[in-house]
């Protein structure tokens, strides 16, 4: 089931432009509350064994600079996407030891990807999914399954909905601060992933929520059907 959805303003790709780029290097501090969850994805993600790697919102190139100090295969070769320019600015200066392997470009606003069908072995996403209206998650996922091998991967963390007494508490006022103002919040708000996911298409590997600092995310991997 779907974390319900409100008719409050989703942030339209031009105003989560303009936020991220004032936000800039202040995304990293998010790292208190994520690091559990990103912990989990990483153990269940294999990618130790990956060859491709796609990130949908890459932000400040935390992730991916974290997979190619401690994860990655030699020749692993990774690529990231931000709509915000600061972000891709900030991705690139930090993935340049690894220039070779790795590229970042700005996007469109779309959720089409300007690569052919089945050219990676994972799609990541983490904590993008919970700023993105529901046919845009729709779309693309649609996207991801184009892009994946066979035997890849779909690899999610995002916000979703509190399971303690206090994670509840902590979600509702951000729910309400979110259909408030989404610019209050960047954008995210809770959202359950698995929800989204056709059983005709993808087969969840593994889901679990962390929670730290009372905020709650939904890590899940999947492969493709």
């Amino acid at each position: 089931m779907k974390v319900r959805e409100t008719t409050a303003h989703y942030l339209s790709p031009a105003e989560a432009k303009r936020f991220y780029d004032r936000f800039g290097s202040r995304q990293d501090w998010q790292g208190f509350y994520e690091k559990q969850a990103i912990n989990e994805l990483i153990a269940h993600a294999a990618f130790d064994s990956s060859r491709s790697v796609f990130e949908f919102g890459c932000g400040t190139g935390a992730f991916a600079a974290r997979l190619f100090q401690r994860d990655f295969p030699a020749d692993a070769l990774y690529v990231g996407m931000d709509i915000s320019g600061t972000m891709v600015s900030l991705a690139q200066k930090r993935l340049e030891p690894w220039a070779e392997r790795a590229r970042v470009s700005q996007s469109d606003g779309s959720p089409r990807i300007a690569r052919r069908d089945q050219s990676f072995d994972r799609f990541v996403s983490t904590y993008v999914f919970d700023l993105l209206a529901p046919d845009f998650i729709e779309s693309l996922l649609s996207e991801a399954h184009r892009l994946l091998v066979p035997a890849g991967k779909l690899c999610l963390v995002s916000m979703t909905l509190g399971k303690s007494r206090i994670s509840r508490a902590v979600c509702w006022g951000w729910q309400r601060l979110w259909e408030l103002s989404p610019v209050i919040t960047g954008g995210c708000h809770p959202v359950e992933l698995s929800g989204y996911l056709r059983a005709d298409s993808w087969q969840i590997d593994h889901r679990t929520t962390e929670t730290s600092w009372g905020i709650t995310s939904e890590v899940l991997v999947a492969s493709m059907r």
